[in-house]
């Protein structure tokens, strides 16, 4: 009887963090210190943003180079427990 890997993802591989947060001046730059802490390779240049119709929500994607579940596991507890960050996908 073989073990059900942990997640489907195989490391390391290209993911996607899609962060919806409160338009704030602040909000890229918290966003981007949290992520370069876990993926200290990723590219603040790569983010995208867009705007939400009436201005008041921001969504950014970054997409970073993931090592490991738990590198993961810790970026989306870090992003969803900060004040500005409203959902992490």
């Amino acid at each position: 009887m073989s073990e059900q890997p942990e997640t489907l993802l195989e490391f390391p591989c290209n993911f996607p963090l899609k962060i919806m947060g409160k338009a704030d001046d602040s909000l890229a730059q918290a966003v981007l210190a949290v992520v370069t802490k876990h993926a200290p390779d990723f590219d603040g240049a790569t983010m995208e943003m867009r705007a939400s119709s009436g201005g008041n929500y921001v969504s950014l994607t970054c997409t970073v180079v993931a090592t490991s579940k738990p590198q993961l596991d810790a970026l989306y507890m870090e992003l969803t427990s900060h004040p500005l960050v409203k959902v992490v996908l």
